[in-house]
């Protein structure tokens, strides 16, 4: 057989590790999606005779108000009932305003990182009081706007090193060669994606560079540098004792890989960036008040 051959033959059976990775990326980015305490709080709930599908709000831009709004039901009225998160505030309340089929109402805006707590509830003509959610209040968070050029690089960086990295671990157990290049490849990308654009994003964000370990507890930086120090060790491992020749170094590849799934387990923004109302009463500047964890 011919070297074009072997590559051919190669290639044709190395794709199903790649379609294998590239489906437990997909499904990653999916829950992450889903999951973070940024993603809307969804729900239907009955008012007035009808049923109302809502989606409420969990995220927004930092210096704007925060529209919070559901559909209209005819003879249905109510109000937002929020306040500050951790703080001593008593609950506020803001008139629901009819705007063509709609009911709704904005939340204050606050500085980055500033957390509200807010349910709304709802009247009708028999007397009835609807809350939404019916269980605890969503919690929404403020942040500063970060640029597109910014964050998709950092996004699209790391979930591509998570599908080189299922890949690379794929290939440890199945198919060794190439694995320390592979592996190469996976650290790199959760090096700029995770260590060097994930601290920038997080800076026009919320106003730090890094807010894990040794500076805070934010979960998000602390499970990124966990999972690159596994592949750090990988990489030094296979330089040193070849993937491809030593089971050791395999099983290594393997450890990092399920780190790096744990890692993508755990939500994303979990413990995060969150301003201390408390502080700021007793005269701290908003932007020191940020504590983390």
């Amino acid at each position: 057989m011919s070297r074009g051959e072997n590559r051919t033959a190669s290639r044709r059976r190395l794709w199903p590790l790649w379609l294998i990775a590239l489906l437990v990326m997909l499904a990653a980015a999916v829950y992450q999606r889903r999951t973070g305490p940024t993603y809307p709080v969804r729900g239907t709930a009955p008012a007035g005779g009808e049923t109302i599908s809502y989606r409420l709000p969990r995220s927004a831009i930092a210096g704007t108000d925060a529209a919070i709004s559901i559909p209209a039901v005819p003879g249905v009225t109510g109000e937002l009932r929020w306040r500050r998160l951790r703080s001593d505030d008593d609950w506020r309340e803001v008139p629901l305003a009819h705007d063509g089929g709609h009911l709704h109402a904005v939340l204050p805006a606050q500085p980055p990182a500033g957390k509200v707590e807010y349910l709304l509830r709802l009247h009708t003509p028999a007397g009835e009081t609807v809350a939404l959610p019916a269980g605890e209040p969503v919690v929404l968070r403020f942040r500063g706007a970060v640029p597109a050029w910014l964050l998709l690089p950092h996004v699209l960086l790391m979930f591509l090193a998570m599908l080189v990295a299922v890949r690379t671990g794929l290939g440890g157990l199945f198919a060794p060669a190439g694995t320390a290049r592979l592996a190469r490849w996976a650290f790199g990308g959760i090096t700029l994606g995770g260590l060097v654009l994930g601290p920038l994003v997080q800076q026009r964000a919320f106003g730090a560079l890094w807010t894990g370990w040794p500076y805070g507890g934010d979960l998000t930086d602390n499970k990124t540098l966990f999972m690159w120090l596994a592949w750090l060790v990988v990489v030094v491992a296979v330089r040193a004792g070849g993937a491809e020749r030593r089971a050791w170094a395999r099983l290594l590849v393997v450890a990092a890989t399920i780190v790096t799934l744990v890692v993508y387990v755990v939500p994303h923004s979990l413990r995060g960036s969150e301003l201390d109302y408390r502080a700021i009463e007793r005269g701290v500047p908003p932007e020191a008040a940020v504590a983390t964890g």
